[in-house]
């Protein structure tokens, strides 16, 4: 996964009122979870916009009054109307500890139901998993090849390295539909 760099200051008012202001001066309250005590602290609006709006997992490296924690966003709260981050959670991980991420599927290959005239769907853009943060990648990549013309590829079809997938195990991620040129070219 790739490492996004954050800083962020300590904040001691808390409340509604408090938390509209910060808002009115840039600033996004924030809290950390996880290892240790919890920490509440802000950061500035611009510098959050290329960690929010990425199809990238991202480990977070924050630097709040001088010292380094790694975290994952856990939460995000919008405006219902202006679409401005009005709050976000962060939760800290360690190598000791699994962390549960959701990651970007990618598919690879050309799969035989296409080239027999079918429609190739991903039903499924991203999969949650669960595993040490330094062994995450930045996408599943899932090799389609294999998928003739009406298959389906399940979540409990896929395995990956040290990591375990936490969606349900019927699911469907992929699959090769089949179209009316495909259906008209298997009757003949």
């Amino acid at each position: 996964m790739r490492t996004f760099e954050l800083k962020g200051e300590l904040r001691s008012d808390f409340g509604k009122k408090a938390a509209k202001a910060l808002r009115k001066q840039e600033l996004v309250p924030c809290n950390l979870y996880g290892i240790g005590e919890n920490i509440t602290f802000t950061v500035n609006n611009n510098d959050i916009r290329k960690m929010i709006y990425t199809p990238d997992t991202l480990i977070i490296a924050l630097t709040i009054d001088g010292k380094l924690h790694h975290a994952v966003i856990k939460e995000l709260q919008f405006h219902p109307i202006t679409e401005n981050v009005l709050h976000i959670d962060f939760l800290e991980v360690n190598e000791q500890k699994p962390v549960v991420v959701e990651i970007p599927v990618q598919l690879e290959g050309h799969a035989e139901g296409v080239k027999a005239g079918g429609k190739l769907s991903l039903e499924k853009r991203k999969l949650k998993v669960k595993g040490i943060y330094t062994n995450v990648p930045d996408r599943l990549l899932i090799d389609v090849s294999p998928l003739g013309l009406g298959k389906k590829m399940s979540v409990a079809d896929l395995h990956y390295d040290n990591l375990e997938l936490v969606n349900v195990k019927e699911q469907v991620v992929v699959q090769v539909k089949a179209t009316r040129a495909s259906a008209a070219a298997a009757a003949e």
